[in-house]
């Protein structure tokens, strides 16, 4: 290092400069050996006042850009934009105005010529050096040569990088171009502008920066994993449906721009297709005296289920060991569908929604206890309550259940078959009985079910009108 820490340094811009020039110099040397005769030659090459004249006319070969036409297309020829954000028109739509001044600007042009770019970026207390050349700041133009004539000629040569390269604007049969109708006449040619599309280089690299950190932050991380595992989180989850990557500029993105080197040549595309949609998980029983004639054999899982009993029953006589199994596991899972059904209403709906006289009025009152079981925690609802409470619903839930699969099994059974298929319903620990435990603890009601008796049998042995 000791032959590259020989460069004199005054100010902020020039400590900067002269650290930038340094550290290249120093890249270059540690290569070589000791010994050899081009670490002179480069050591000349990197004193500042060469370095910066030869940066001075090596910048033509790249340009400062904002919007470009490149992405539109690498083999594009025409104009290209520099203009800083702060000094677009505030819009209220999304665009590169609202970047202000915390912006990446983009180069394009001769790739060996880059590290004059990178040179232009140095920052201090928060400005660029061309920044501050573009504002012509003394400490800036300092930077550049002692003297104030050569700073200002070197500066002009630098800054040029922002201006457009040719005399006006123009465009190129391989960009993109729209005729736009500025008057109220559209047979009327004259009232057209022809407008050329470029890419907002600047704006795309900024929403790259930030789905970046969306995906693979570690703030967004811990919100994806609280999500994942329904776990509590203070911070927000961020998303991106529907998200595409536009690969720009193949195995050479550093032909395209800087920043599209920068980023691989990965563009995202954020979703703009029409909202799909789809039919609810959850149907509810509208019109419908009873969820098992509709909701419940809606589902597809039911409706195999019920196929393949049918089948077997049809198919298997024998009364032994084997066959009462397969029919159980059948049942089994007729009855985590059912609990299944149960769980959707009673999580996802508010509760009073089975009140609705307009959707559900002809719904059973009995389904209504069993789907809608946190009405009863209405103030309103002291009646309702009362019916829960008494525990003499889940019998009558049972008997529908049974009737309603002899039904589906084609008629072939009788009342010993609904009463057996009622009493599956009511025995089972891991689905139907749990779930009614879990209410009954949260709902403070008595633990004790009734299966034998129906609710009409029930009332008969209250000594009231069935």
């Amino acid at each position: 290092m000791a032959e590259a820490e020989q460069l004199p340094v005054h100010d902020n811009f020039k400590v900067a400069a002269y650290a930038f020039i340094r550290e290249r110099l120093q890249a270059k040397l540690d290569k070589l050996a000791d010994d050899d005769p081009k670490r002179q030659e480069l050591i000349a090459q990197h004193q500042p006042p060469a370095w910066i004249d030869d940066a001075a006319r090596r910048v033509q070969q790249i340009q400062a850009v904002t919007h470009s036409l490149k992405p539109i297309h690498p083999d594009a020829r025409g104009t290209n934009l520099y203009v800083e954000p702060a000094q677009l028109p505030a819009l209220a739509e999304l665009g590169s105005h609202v970047l202000g001044a915390e912006f990446a600007g983009d180069v394009v042009g001769n790739a060996a010529a880059l590290d004059v770019y990178k040179f232009l970026k140095l920052q201090v207390g928060g400005q660029s050096l061309l920044a501050a050349l573009l504002a012509e700041d003394s400490a800036a133009l300092q930077a550049l040569h002692d003297d104030p004539a050569q700073a200002k000629v070197w500066r002009d040569a630098l800054v040029s990088l922002t201006a457009p390269r040719a005399d006006g604007p123009s465009s190129h049969g391989r960009a993109k171009q729209l005729y736009w109708l500025t008057g109220d006449d559209a047979a009327d040619d004259a009232q057209y502008e022809l407008l050329a599309p470029l890419y907002a280089t600047s704006l795309a690299h900024a929403v790259y920066g930030e789905i970046q950190e969306h995906r693979f932050g570690d703030a967004n991380k811990a919100a994806r994993i609280a999500r994942r595992e329904r776990k509590p989180h203070d911070g927000v989850f961020h998303d991106y449906p529907g998200l595409a990557a536009q690969k720009i500029g193949g195995t050479k993105p550093q032909n395209i721009s800087q920043l599209n080197s920068e980023r691989g040549g990965v563009n995202y595309l954020l979703s703009s297709l029409p909202p799909t949609w789809t039919q609810s998980a959850v149907r509810l029983p509208v019109q419908a005296a009873s969820v098992f004639d509709r909701m419940f054999i809606e589902r597809p899982e039911v409706r195999r289920t019920v196929r393949a009993l049918r089948q077997f029953l049809a198919e298997e006589a024998k009364a032994n060991m084997p066959s009462r199994d397969m029919r159980k596991a059948y049942t089994d899972a007729l009855l985590d569908e059912l609990v299944a059904l149960a769980n959707e209403l009673q999580q996802l709906m508010q509760p009073g929604w089975s009140k609705d006289d307009e959707r559900f009025q002809d719904l059973a009152y009995m389904e209504k206890l069993w789907l809608d079981p946190l009405r009863a925690e209405l103030k309103e609802e002291a009646q309702f309550a009362s019916d829960w409470m008494y525990m003499d619903w889940p019998a009558e839930i049972g008997k529908r259940f049974g009737a309603w699969l002899n039904k589906a099994m084609g008629e072939q059974f009788g009342d010993v078959e609904a009463r057996e298929w009622r009493k599956e319903l009511l025995t089972d620990e891991d689905g139907f009985k749990q779930q009614l435990r879990e209410l009954r603890d949260t709902l403070d009601a008595p633990h004790y079910i009734p299966i034998r008796k129906t609710h009409d049998e029930l009332v008969a042995a209250r000594g009231e009108p069935v």
